[in-house]
């Protein structure tokens, strides 16, 4: 009797292959091969570093994580070495490992995006991640990822040396409105969501509890904002490769975002807790998927539009 074949978990996001519809999500991966000690990050669809602006950035005064019920707030504020030192400090590292490398980046202005994009017209990476959940400083301090425009003008001025996905936020009714804006401005593919806006109170020190005041909210309890997103951008923009972030946690939520369209997933807030997770959601995916009698991720990608 033949053994069955395992199912697949490759896929491919835009005219990117990867080996697996999981990835790390920008922040908690760190800039290189901090989770090499865990597990093979060559297995891995994609490493997605912290995101990187030009300069050098220092990020928010303590403190800058708050557990909550349903994930955590954090209050980082991007902090990180910039391009020019992660280029020559960290990105050997990173390509050693054989891994698939996805840069993300932020800026305060279109020429911030547009000095990143130069920065890194020549390295050896696979794709740019266009963070644009960052506040605009010639549009008020309004965040780009809130505007049809600012979000187009940062996209176009990353350049098309590499891949452009674009990761945009939850935050506005316009969302899908602005990734349509960001696929007009060039943007290969779509990631869905940042982080939620949220606060808390340090009740004795009766004070805002992150150093930063407001953070973002990430873990299970915007996994639900995610699948929405994913699920009108499919629906609305057919055809735009989509990447599925928010609240992945097990198995079963990575393929509720394929599902709802997405191509691939990333994993983030559940590696502070637990480094491997990952490579246990990749093991979960492929139970679940012999289990169903499904083959491949290919299967999966949009099923609950049909």
């Amino acid at each position: 009797m033949r053994k069955r074949q395992a199912p697949s978990l490759a896929t491919t996001v835009g005219d990117l292959a990867l080996v697996s519809a999981v990835m790390t999500a920008s922040g908690p991966a760190g800039h290189a091969d901090e989770l090499a000690a865990y597990g093979p990050l060559d297995l891995l669809g994609a490493v997605v570093v912290k995101s990187l602006s030009a300069e050098p950035w220092p990020g928010n005064p303590a403190p800058r994580l708050r557990p909550t019920e349903a994930g955590m707030l954090n209050s980082v504020g991007l902090q990180g070495p910039g391009i020019e030192s992660w280029l020559e400090h960290d990105l050997p590292r990173l390509a050693a490992t054989g891994a698939t490398v996805v840069v993300s980046i932020w800026g305060r202005s279109v020429e911030d995006y547009a000095r990143a994009g130069m920065m890194l017209a020549e390295a050896p990476i696979d794709a740019i991640e266009v963070n644009v959940s960052c506040p605009n400083l010639e549009d008020r301090s309004r965040m780009f990822a809130h505007s049809v425009t600012a979000t187009a003008e940062a996209v176009d001025a990353v350049g098309s040396t590499h891949r452009r996905w674009v990761k945009l936020s939850p935050n506005t009714s316009e969302l899908v409105d602005i990734a349509a804006g960001a696929v007009g401005a060039g943007a290969d593919a779509l990631v869905l969501i940042n982080t939620v806006l949220g606060m808390a109170i340090d009740l004795d020190a009766r004070a805002v509890a992150l150093g930063g005041r407001g953070g973002g909210l990430s873990g299970p309890g915007i996994h639900p904002v995610a699948v929405r997103a994913v699920f009108e951008c499919a629906q609305a923009l057919t055809g735009t490769p989509l990447v599925g972030v928010g609240g992945v946690s097990r198995g079963t939520d990575a393929i509720e975002l394929l599902m709802a369209g997405a191509s691939a997933v990333q994993v983030g807030t559940a590696t502070l807790a637990e480094p491997r997770a990952p490579w246990r959601i990749m093991r979960e995916m492929s139970r679940w998927m012999a289990e169903h009698a499904v083959a491949s991720v290919s299967e999966l990608v949009g099923a609950a539009h049909a």
